[in-house]
């Protein structure tokens, strides 16, 4: 969760525990963060019928990542293309103006 100021203290619940966080972030953020977590450990458990929290924790963590790390991998290929693009398209551009003169 990002810096944004102030510390505020939130109580959520996951996988059927309350936690009180502390938290800079906006307190509708860090609900929407435990919200996340908590469905994708229920939709672990459902998927796997895996009983034990801290396992489907784990797995869950898992699939987090992965969603995570293939996002940063599609922005970062995203930023190649623009930035390519851009080059080209400024070549293209001091082409043209340099057959104008």
């Amino acid at each position: 969760m990002s810096e944004r100021g102030d510390r505020t203290t939130v109580t959520v619940r996951i996988a059927g525990e309350e936690y009180v966080l502390r938290s800079s972030a906006a307190p509708e953020y860090t609900r929407e963060c435990a919200s996340y977590l908590d469905a994708r450990i229920r939709e672990i458990r459902e998927m796997t019928g895996v009983v034990e929290v801290h396992r489907a924790v784990i797995l869950a963590a898992l699939a987090i990542t992965d969603r995570y790390l293939r996002s940063r991998d599609d922005a970062n290929r995203i930023r190649r293309e623009a930035a390519s693009r851009a080059t080209n398209l400024a070549r293209r551009i001091e082409e043209e103006l340099a057959s104008e003169d």
